[in-house]
């Protein structure tokens, strides 16, 4: 089994009204991407951006942005989001993914959207990982999970099941066992971040921080930079699973 990785996510759907450390340009974005990568960050995910500074899933967007990330050295792998901020026609989506001529590492699909599973095949046909991104908590996981548990895992080293958690609650993380036998990334959004990031540690999961999830320390101090974060998840994560043995 490879040691558990952390995965930065470099801009997530903020905008530039979210503060300076939000990176939104192609020299923005590769300039955070080298400085997380340096701290730690065992993957980079990021939300490509057109000019006018909107979500792009268009190939004209994503291939440069890829390249440049590559070209500077990133030197880990490359995922996009494959959502509904970039494309919110189903169809759509598929056509921009058919239409890629640079392909990233992985793209996140998240299956609370319509034509996931569809999505996601396409992705893997065209040598794609996914990340098949499940909420769970409360009433929000029902779809979703219902989803990916329909669509039929052919290629379980390709896939990897994402759950967004509300909080850190074991009991649903527990109950992951019941699904398909694929790797897990653990990670929460604004509050839930940091005690997210500690369990994902605690069950040995993959994990995930950056500015695209939460904007703040655990201390409650605004973050500089993804970087910031990323060193300061990492400390943590080593932290809480010292704390398990």
């Amino acid at each position: 089994m490879s040691a558990p990785r952390l995965v930065v996510s470099l801009n997530g759907s903020r905008s530039a009204a979210d503060g300076p450390a939000v990176p939104m340009s192609p020299d923005d974005l590769v300039e955070a991407a080298l400085g997380a990568v340096a701290a730690g960050a065992g993957e980079v995910l990021v939300h490509p951006r057109s000019p006018c500074g909107r979500e792009s899933l268009s190939a004209r967007v994503v291939g440069p942005l890829l390249e440049a990330l590559r070209g500077a050295g990133c030197g880990v792998p490359v995922g996009v989001c494959a959502g509904s901020g970039a494309e919110p026609d189903p169809a759509g989506r598929l056509a921009r993914v058919r239409s890629w001529t640079v392909l990233p590492d992985r793209a996140a699909v998240r299956f609370a959207e319509p034509g996931a599973a569809e999505l996601a095949q396409a992705l893997l046909d065209r040598g794609v990982a996914v990340d098949a991104e499940v909420p769970l908590g409360g009433d929000a996981g029902r779809g979703p999970v219902a989803r990916f548990l329909a669509w039929p895992v052919r290629d379980p080293a390709r896939v990897r099941l994402a759950v967004e958690l509300a909080g850190a609650d074991p009991g649903l993380v527990a109950g992951l066992r019941w699904l398909p036998p694929v790797p897990v990334l653990l990670y929460g959004r604004e509050a839930a971040a940091w005690p997210v990031l500690r369990l994902a540690a605690r069950y040995g999961a993959d994990a995930r921080t950056g500015v695209g999830d939460v904007l703040h320390l655990p201390d409650g101090r605004p973050a500089r930079s993804n970087a910031e974060l990323v060193a300061r998840a990492l400390e943590l994560s080593a932290a809480a699973t010292a704390g398990s043995r």
